[in-house]
């Protein structure tokens, strides 16, 4: 398998595992996208130069696992069945 020569970083801070998504494609390329991976959430941010601001997204664990489900899915409306704690 042949893998395309995008980069990425990934560094381990206080409280927080950062991955930082570099496009390095053909133009027009995309700002990086910045992954920081907390405890209790993920926060997913990327600069938008039509506004001069960062625009983040915040997902609970929850909706990671769910996102990570889907990803190996067809097409259709799932649940999830949860293992009690």
């Amino acid at each position: 398998m042949r893998y395309a020569g995008n980069m990425f970083s990934i560094e381990h801070e206080f409280d927080a595992t950062v991955v930082t998504l570099v496009d390095e494609g053909t133009a027009p390329l995309g700002e990086d996208v910045v992954i920081n991976m907390f405890e209790d959430c993920i926060t997913i941010e990327q600069y938008d130069p039509r506004t001069d601001t960062v625009q983040k997204i915040t997902l609970s664990n929850t909706q990671v696992q769910d996102l990570t489900a889907a990803l190996d899915l067809p097409e259709g409306v799932y649940m999830l069945k949860r293992k009690s704690d």
